[in-house]
C-alpha cells in the first residue's frame, strides 16, 4: 500500500545529512545539552562513561551522537551495522515528524487508508492509519540501506524478503501505542536486529524469510526502542550495556544522554491495567495486594504507573525501576517481548512470562503472544515467587 501523503514529511523535515548550522552553533547545542545531561546523572545514578570512553561535548575524546557511537569512535559495531543505524534513526525521526505533525488526525481521509486490518490482531488492534505509514517509511529505509535480508513487522501478515545480499534481519513494531495517539500520549517504535541465517540460503524465499524472523531472542545482535514523547529518544544495546540518545531538533542529531544505564535492582512502582484485577489470577492479586501496602520484600508501598503505551511505560521502569507488565497473552514475542527484554537484561534487569526468561523462548509463529514482565532483577524474583501470575481468562477480549 503506498501512501501520497509520505513525501510530504520525507524531505523536508529530517534530510538523511544536516549541514545547516557552523560548528560552533552545533558544539554549542551539544554542549548546553550535555550539561543537563551530566546533572541528571547525579540524580538518576547513571554512569557517565561507555566502554571506558567518557562522554564529552562531542570532541575528539569523547562520543556525542548516535553516528559517532556505533562508529569507530565508540563502540565500533562495524561498518555494515553502522549503515544501518543511519538509516533506521532516519526512518525515526520521520516518524517522531508525523507523530507530532498537526496533520496525523486527518492522514487517513488523505492516503485512503481508513479501516486498515492488522496482521494477526483483532478488530480491537487494527492498526490506525499512522501506523501503516510508519511500517511504509521503515521498510523503504531498510531496502534503502542495502544491508537488510528480510523485515518482518507487526503491521504484515508475512516477513518481507528485501534483498539476497542483506546481512541482517529486523523485526519491527513500527508505531506501538498508536490508539492513543489522538490524545497526545507517548507512542514508540521497537526494532530488533538479527544476523542472517546464510544456512538458508538454499530455501524457497517465502520460508527462509519466516524462518531467519522466528529466531530465539538469545541470538539478537541488537534491539533499539524509541520514544516519541516530550523528547524524542533512542535507546539502544549492541550487547555491551543498554545506551539512550536524545533527538537534538536544532542539529537533527541524536545525541547521547543516558550511557551504560543500569536499572535499579528494585523500584516502587508498578505499571498495569489494574482496572482488570477481578481477571487476575489469585497470585498476581497477591503480589499487588502486597507491594502496594508495603508489606513485600520491599518496606515501601509500591505506586501505579500506567500509560498503556508499552515503550513508555517500559522506559519509565528502566530510568527508576518496578515492573512493567501486561498479564495477559497480548504482547507479541517477536517484535516487542524479545527486544526489551534484550534491552532491559543489557541494563541488568529481567524480562519474564511470569515463570521463564524471555529470551529462552523458541518462537514458533511470527504473531505469537505471550504474558510480559520487564523491570528491576529484585521486582521480577519477588513477582515470579507468587507462582500464577499469567492471566489466562481474558473477557472483553479476543487474543
Amino acid at each position: 500500500m503506498h501512501s501520497p501523503t509520505i513525501p510530504l514529511y520525507s524531505t523536508s523535515i529530517f534530510p538523511p545529512k544536516l549541514h545547516i548550522f557552523t560548528p560552533s552553533r552545533r558544539l554549542f547545542s551539544r554542549t548546553v545539552l550535555l550539561q543537563h545531561r551530566m546533572a541528571s546523572f547525579s540524580r538518576i545514578g547513571v554512569s557517565s562513561e561507555v566502554g571506558g570512553v567518557r562522554s564529552s561535548s562531542g570532541g575528539d575524546d569523547g562520543v556525542g551522537t548516535l553516528m559517532e557511537f556505533v562508529g569507530k569512535g565508540g563502540v565500533d559495531v562495524g561498518d555494515e551495522l553502522v549503515v544501518l543505524f543511519h538509516h533506521i534513526q532516519y526512518a525515526c525521526k520521520r516518524i517522531a515528524a508525523l507523530v507530532a505533525s498537526p496533520f496525523n488526525s486527518t492522514l487517513g481521509k488523505h492516503s485512503g487508508l481508513e479501516g486498515g486490518g492488522g496482521a494477526g490482531g483483532s478488530d480491537r488492534d487494527a492498526p490506525k492509519p499512522l501506523d501503516i505509514v510508519s511500517n511504509e517509511i521503515i521498510l523503504s529505509s531498510l531496502r534503502n540501506s542495502g544491508k537488510v535480508a528480510v523485515m518482518a513487522s507487526e503491521e504484515d501478515d508475512f516477513p518481507v524478503w528485501i534483498t539476497d545480499d542483506g546481512p541482517f534481519v529486523v523485526v519491527t513494531d513500527p508505531l506501538d501505542g498508536s490508539r492513543n495517539i489522538d490524545a497526545s500520549i507517548p507512542t514508540g517504535t521497537i526494532f530488533g536486529i538479527y544476523n542472517r541465517l546464510v544456512e538458508l540460503d538454499h530455501l524457497p524465499k517465502e520460508e527462509k524469510a519466516m524462518l531467519n524472523s522466528l529466531q530465539s531472542g538469545l541470538k539478537l545482535v541488537a534491539a533499539v526502542y524509541v520514544l516519541y514523547s516530550s523528547a524524542t529518544i533512542l535507546c539502544t544495546s549492541f550487547g555491551s550495556g543498554t545506551h539512550a540518545f536524545t533527538l537534538d531538533h536544532s542539529t537533527g542529531d541524536f545525541i547521547l544522554t543516558h550511557p551504560n544505564i543500569k536499572i535499579p535492582p528494585r523500584g516502587q512502582i508498578y505499571s498495569v491495567n489494574d482496572a482488570r484485577y477481578f481477571d487476575w489470577p489469585q497470585g498476581l492479586r497477591q503480589y499487588i495486594d502486597t507491594v502496594r501496602q508495603g508489606k513485600g520484600k520491599y518496606p515501601k508501598k509500591y505506586s501505579a504507573r500506567y500509560i498503556c503505551s508499552l515503550v513508555a511505560d517500559f522506559h519509565r521502569t528502566l530510568m527508576y525501576g518496578g515492573v512493567a507488565m501486561n498479564p495477559r497473552s497480548h504482547l507479541r514475542l517477536v517484535y516487542e517481548a524479545n527486544p526489551l527484554s534484550f534491552l532491559v537484561e543489557q541494563a541488568g534487569g529481567r524480562g519474564s512470562d511470569g515463570k521463564i526468561r524471555i529470551l529462552s523462548i523458541q518462537p514458533v509463529k511470527l504473531h505469537q503472544r505471550l504474558p510480559l514482565f520487564l523491570g528491576s532483577p529484585e521486582d521480577i524474583e519477588e513477582l515470579e515467587s507468587y507462582g500464577d501470575v499469567q492471566q489466562k481468562v481474558n473477557p472483553g477480549y479476543e487474543v
